[in-house]
């Protein structure tokens, strides 16, 4: 892959894309993650520094000098969107302009996730870029016949300026056409989540780690191996034309461990939407070498007694 933080000042970077279309392998599923807009940027970044295996991520703006802002990692892949509409220099809020700007960049985007099993199109919803762009960035993915995944990791606050949050809505209907699963973790969730006394950086912190957590497990499930593996056609099962899901994560220690993890991935407050009416799950339990069977049962317990889903639903358990 050439380094793009060399192509800012010129070109769409369509010579160095070709580059990144590498011959997948094919005993593995190839993964991307695009990052669109400020808040997309930042939830990539936080998946780089977690070290997350696997994935090929990408970001997405029409503000080149955003994508230039540290942090930079090795492993970001640059796309500006809209040269000729914006000229590098944003949407300044307007969401109209975000959509004419990643339409203008549709075949340089499809040369982005070429070669891809699965994309995740991450993004902040009421801005100008992200909250429309996200939309035309996953319908050219899954027009392609690569899982689409949308997870959107804020939308504004109640507090919010009243035209962000209309924009928000908008950018949130039109992302659910063009995915086939949508994760929506909404910013006044926070508000419950955390002490009154947490930093607002922090807060933020922990909305784009909610999106992290949301990839990282997924990607896990299919690229690290384990006791009782699945692979990406069981994934693609679960989520294939899914629509509204949510991915939750609860960690624990202690002597009921086990119980108390599962008891928090069921009951996370962070997400949209509850756990009724599941048409499948996918449930994933990782603990060192001391996991007893007896640990395993006491969680699946949780899961089958709480989790109120159809008796005919596609459900799917993995070990690491």
């Amino acid at each position: 892959m050439t380094n793009l933080r060399q192509d800012f000042s010129g070109g769409s970077f369509s010579e160095s894309l070709k580059d990144s279309n590498c011959v997948n392998n094919y005993n593995e599923a190839k993964i991307k993650v695009v990052g669109v807009g400020g808040g997309g940027s930042n939830a990539v970044n936080r998946m780089i520094e977690s070290a997350m295996k696997g994935v090929e991520f990408w970001i997405l703006n029409t503000d080149v000098q955003a994508m230039k802002m540290p942090p930079v990692f090795p492993e970001h892949r640059w796309l500006q969107i809209g040269e000729e509409l914006t000229r590098g220099l944003g949407a300044g809020g307007n969401p109209d302009i975000g959509m004419k700007a990643a339409k203008e960049t549709k075949k340089a985007i499809g040369d982005a996730v070429l070669g891809a099993d699965m994309v995740f199109v991450t993004a902040g919803m009421g801005g100008g870029t992200s909250t429309s762009a996200a939309a035309v960035i996953a319908g050219v993915a899954k027009s392609m016949g690569i899982l689409t995944v949308g997870i959107v990791t804020t939308t504004p606050f109640s507090f919010d300026e009243r035209r962000r949050a209309v924009q928000a809505k908008e950018g949130i209907a039109a992302l659910r056409e063009n995915v086939d699963t949508l994760i929506v973790s909404p910013n006044d969730k926070l508000l419950t989540a955390v002490s009154p006394s947490t930093p607002v950086t922090e807060a933020f912190n922990l909305a784009d780690d909610i999106l992290r957590q949301g990839v990282h497990g997924t990607s896990d499930i299919i690229t690290i191996p384990g006791l009782v593996n699945v692979d990406f056609a069981d994934v693609r099962a679960i989520m294939a034309n899914a629509g509204s899901s949510l991915m939750r994560i609860g960690t624990a220690t202690g002597k009921t461990r086990s119980r108390d993890a599962a008891l928090k991935a069921i009951q996370s407050p962070l997400l949209d939407i509850g756990i009724e009416r599941a048409t499948g799950t996918v449930w994933n339990i990782t603990g060192g070498s001391d996991l007893t069977l007896f640990e395993v049962n006491a969680a699946a317990e949780v899961i089958y007694d709480l989790v109120p889903v159809d008796p005919t639903a596609n459900l799917i358990f993995v070990l690491k």
